[in-house]
């Protein structure tokens, strides 16, 4: 059979638009070492009888376990597994180090925490180019809930559900010189901004807190002893600065105690207000998880993502909230 030369690597980069998920593929020698390849060819047969397939080059250093082997494992990554598939990918190091196994029904390893997972053992080995193709009949399957990690145009990715009907927040179709729209993306974070805000307002009417004092309460959780000039770096930009008067009245209320240092006022929650904030944030995750099961996990991390990178890329260059000076304040030391 003749074949038409063509571009190797353009035709890699064409086969990346196919995406596929994660999986890492395990086995057990007769000398009772295991190895673990990650691999992204893992596809089903037939349902009756179960039967999967995968595929491993003729030049990989595991080959020779998995064709003595007749069991082998297929651990379908989840989204937080990255890590572990780039273990598995590589070479030179324990894989199974400190890993943590399931008992499987074979000698196979069985790891934890995967997205689903099929325990095969070997029906046919097939000659495929410069890779083994593996045909497998499923003798046991278990799934979770964990979203899956795909890989996409040659690096890792995310996938999401696509409903059926798009969602219109809105049945009136705008005029076409309409420049204003619910795409319009500020318009989708501002109203989930505040549609999520609403939820907490329960809460918040019940100590009489508005959501300014709230964030000012929410920062000094994170990172206590801050100046006016501090707490402004990380509530400023939100367009309601903080004022000598929004700290007065958490002072007043008994939520904030002020700490003078080099002629500088710095503020630190109380126990109440330590409290208070604690109570909020209850609300806050109890009004997430809610949302999460409407949403799904893996919806619910994927949109967590996407809008980590959208504050990663328009961000004004905010101090790191997270990097405290000093230790924080244990609660017995709190009035």
């Amino acid at each position: 059979m003749s074949h038409t030369s063509f571009d190797t690597r353009a035709f890699r980069s064409a086969l990346g638009t196919f995406t596929t998920g994660v999986t890492i593929i395990t086995a057990r020698g007769s000398d009772d070492v295991p190895v673990g390849i990650t691999a992204n060819s893992f596809n089903s047969v037939s349902m009756s009888p179960p039967m999967v397939l995968w595929s491993l080059a003729k030049s990989a250093y595991s080959l020779p376990t998995f064709k003595e082997s007749q069991h082998w494992n297929v651990h379908v990554l989840a989204l937080e597994q990255e890590p572990l598939s780039n273990r598995f990918a590589s070479r030179g190091e324990d894989k199974f180090a400190v890993l943590e196994l399931d008992e499987g029904i074979s000698p196979a390893p069985l790891l934890q925490g995967c997205a689903a997972r099929f325990q095969c053992r070997t029906l046919f080995v097939h000659d495929g180019g410069d890779h083994l193709i593996f045909v497998g009949e499923v003798l046991a399957f278990d799934r979770s809930e964990r979203p899956p990690l795909v890989f996409q145009g040659g690096q890792y990715a995310v996938s999401t559900r696509k409903p059926q009907v798009p969602p219109r927040l809105t049945s009136v179709v705008p005029p076409p010189d309409c420049v204003y729209t619910e795409d319009l993306l500020g318009y989708l974070l501002g109203r989930a901004h505040f549609q999520l805000l609403y939820q907490l307002r329960e809460t918040q009417q019940a100590t009489e807190l508005s959501d300014h004092l709230f964030y000012i309460l929410s920062v000094l959780l994170i990172r206590d002893r801050q100046s006016l000039a501090e707490l402004n770096a990380f509530i400023g930009y939100t367009g309601s600065p903080v004022t000598r008067q929004d700290l007065d009245d958490l002072t007043q209320r008994g939520l904030i105690a002020a700490e003078s240092r080099d002629g500088v006022n710095r503020y630190r929650l109380t126990a109440d207000g330590r409290e208070v904030s604690l109570h909020q944030i209850a609300a806050a995750k109890a009004v997430e998880q809610a949302l999460t099961e409407r949403l799904g996990e893996s919806d619910a991390q994927i949109l967590k993502l996407l809008l980590k990178r959208l504050i990663t890329d328009s961000d004004p260059g905010l101090p790191d909230l997270w990097v405290a000076d000093e230790p924080a304040t244990s609660a017995e030391n709190l009035p």
